[in-house]
């Protein structure tokens, strides 16, 4: 669906960094729509010249940003301004409030991104939660490893696709799981991290849930069923499928508690991504994003007649009337390829065979040969992507599965570098 006919082709301000996985399908969706799209990245000048994109900027210095920014609305204002990933989430939501632009709250955007501020406002609000605790980052973990309960699971504050969440079983693992993500956060220079979390292992089964605000309320776009248990010690995602195969039931209950989990972190306006834990005692939400699903997992999702997720999430930013969002009940699945070991990836064998299973819709390796890969809790992408569109999400999964198992990538020991194990 293209843009309304009367139009007059909005400014739109996409920031994401260059690392993003999402920055290509946000620009075709906005060239589908007839936006004019202004670029922001996190990147210095001479690279974005290089680029040839018109805005660079240091997210790590907002003041900065925004007044560049605002220099650049008073010449043109801009009807919105979107992040694209998890990296520009706080600097568009404080862009907008400088510019009168509608925005979530900075504070509640901020507890979408830091850990123990939702977990705080989570109970607050009396949405369930695990049992959680801060400590400061140079804690001695051997000190406080017999006050833990355990199963209990060590995270970084503001890391996000999982990277330092590392399961502990007793006080040696939680030694070892805290000097590990410890490293991982000095490694990214503690990225405003002076401390780590520690939560609770909640058992049970995990669903992601896709959705979109409008003044608070929450329009359910889609539930993925994580069919592969995440049980740890690490938590990696791989497969998603929808639609989900949960009782509808236990769907609405899910739908419900999204919106709760939002309304108690405060978040009103865009896009969400929720992962949430089901058990006996309940569902729990684990995270909340407020953006949208991350990697290229998004390209599965369709509504009405060909309108994918981004298209639904500019036309929000712009005011635009948004279309019918209901789907067709087919399978569709993403399977995000998990690093198998670190080390130099020198070759990616099988994509023809992969490709040519049934259902299977595209195979896209998003790891460079020739360059090295590392595995969670350290590593922070993946291989690549897997795609599929059956007639069921049992089948959806089954091909992806069947796709997996064709690919063969090689990956030789770095010599001369040591890799954390």
């Amino acid at each position: 669906m293209s843009a309304p006919p009367e139009a007059t082709a909005p400014r739109v301000l996409l920031l994401y960094t260059p690392t993003s996985y999402r920055a290509t399908a946000f620009i075709a969706a906005a060239e589908r729509l007839g936006l004019d799209v202004v670029h922001g990245m996190d990147t210095p000048e001479p690279l974005a010249s290089h680029w040839g994109l018109p805005v660079a900027l240091d997210f790590a210095r907002p003041e900065e940003a925004i007044a560049r920014i605002g220099a650049l609305h008073a010449e043109h204002p801009f009807a919105a301004v979107l992040a694209v990933d998890d990296g520009a989430t706080l600097l568009a939501v404080e862009v907008s409030a400088a510019l009168g632009l509608p925005h979530n709250d900075p504070a509640s955007a901020l507890a979408a991104r830091d850990k123990w501020e939702m977990r705080q406002r989570l109970a607050a609000a009396k949405v369930p939660v695990p049992a959680f605790r801060r400590y400061p980052l140079d804690a001695d973990p051997a000190a406080i490893a017999d006050d833990q309960h355990y199963p209990c699971v060590v995270k970084p504050l503001r890391l996000s696709g999982s990277r330092g969440v590392i399961r502990a079983d007793d006080a040696d693992a939680f030694v070892a799981a805290w000097e590990r993500t410890r490293r991982i956060i000095e490694s990214e220079g503690a990225n405003g991290e002076p401390a780590l979390l520690v939560e609770s292992y909640l058992p049970g089964v995990e669903v992601a849930v896709e959705g979109l605000l409008t003044g608070g309320k929450l329009r359910l776009l889609a539930i993925f069923d994580k069919p592969d248990p995440l049980e740890g010690p690490f938590f990696e995602e791989t497969i998603y499928v929808t639609p989900s195969r949960l009782p509808p039931g236990m769907q609405a209950e899910i739908a419900a508690r999204t919106a709760q989990a939002a309304a108690a972190v405060g978040l009103r306006e865009g896009p969400v991504h929720a992962e949430l834990r089901i058990n006996a005692a309940g569902v729990w939400p684990i995270e909340l994003a407020g953006r949208s699903i991350g990697g290229l997992c998004s390209s599965v999702l369709e509504f009405g007649v060909g309108i994918g997720l981004e298209e639904l999430i500019l036309r929000h930013a712009v005011g635009w009337p948004l279309p019918a969002t209901a789907r067709e009940h087919h399978g569709a699945g993403v399977m995000m390829i998990p690093i198998p070991r670190g080390g130099m990836l020198r070759g990616v064998e099988g994509v023809a065979e992969a490709c040519a299973e049934p259902g299977v819709t595209g195979v896209e390796i998003t790891a460079r040969v020739n360059h090295p890969v590392t595995p969670l809790p350290e590593g922070s992408s993946y291989l690549g992507f897997i795609f599929a569109r059956t007639d069921s999400p049992a089948a959806a999964e089954a091909a992806l599965r069947a796709a997996h198992a064709r690919l063969r990538f090689r990956i030789e020991p770095t010599i001369g570098l040591t890799l954390i194990p």
